[in-house]
This record gives structure tokens, C-alpha cells and sequence, in this order.
């Protein structure tokens, strides 16, 4: 296979509204610990993990919807997918002073390299993708 070949892995899972976000990292983790980058980058793995649980707990508390979270690594991005139920979509926003919460996209945002909404005919996808610090080290 020539370097111009895409290749690509990924996985799926489904966490319904009684399954806590704790579960969603333990999944990821052994995920990225497959790539390799619980070694190589970290960093960028507890940024990969934290934006699993914003994203799987925005799910189940803001859409109180199953959350189905995908990863998928294609050689320069990990892609962190959570899909549920509701349209309405995510905006980071001013988090209050007296509150706990409000600052679940503010997070993604500061840790992503980049993030994105789309609405589906059956809900939202909320994508963001993390970038190895040192792309020379990419996951095979």
C-alpha cells in the first residue's frame, strides 16, 4: 500500500442515560492506549478524555439522550463524535459565578484543535479533533 492510501480505525460505542461519563473515558482511554498515545502525547490524551465526558454528559443531561460516541483515527486527526437525540445546537456561553455548569463547550473549545456541530434528521453530532503533538509518531 502506497503512502497516498488512506487508512483509518475506529470504534463505537452507545452509553445509555445510566451509564456515567467515567465509563466513556475508561472506553477511550483503552482506545488511545492502542495508538499508542497514552505514552506518545499525554497531554493530548486527558484533553481527549475530558472532552469525552463534556461531550457524553452534555448528552445525557442537556438532550437526556443515549450518547454515541465514535473515534476515529485517520492518520493526522483523532476524531471524538458524540451524537444524540436533539437538534439544538451546542454554544459555548458565559458561564455563570454562582453555577457549576456552563462550562462544558468552553472546554472543548479551549482543548480541541477544532470542534463542529451538525444537526442530523434524528439529532446533533458534535465532532471535535485532536492533532499527536509530534505527527512524525503517527499511530499505525
Amino acid at each position: 500500500m502506497d503512502e497516498s492510501s488512506v487508512r483509518a480505525v475506529g470504534w463505537a460505542r452507545s452509553l445509555p442515560m445510566n451509564t456515567g461519563p467515567k465509563a466513556a473515558r475508561d472506553w477511550a482511554r483503552e482506545h488511545l492506549d492502542s495508538l499508542g498515545w497514552t505514552h506518545s502525547a499525554p497531554q493530548t490524551v486527558d484533553d481527549v478524555l475530558l472532552t469525552v465526558s463534556e461531550l457524553v454528559t452534555n448528552a445525557h443531561v442537556h438532550a437526556h439522550s443515549t450518547a454515541r460516541l465514535v473515534l476515529a483515527w485517520d492518520g493526522q486527526c483523532l476524531h471524538v463524535t458524540v451524537h444524540d437525540d436533539v437538534r439544538a445546537l451546542p454554544t459555548p456561553r458565559e458561564p455563570s459565578r454562582d453555577g457549576l455548569g456552563g462550562r462544558g463547550m468552553l472546554l472543548v473549545d479551549a482543548l480541541a484543535d477544532e470542534w463542529e456541530a451538525r444537526p442530523c434528521p434524528d439529532g446533533k453530532s458534535v465532532t471535535a479533533c485532536f492533532r499527536p503533538p509530534n505527527p512524525s509518531r503517527r499511530a499505525r
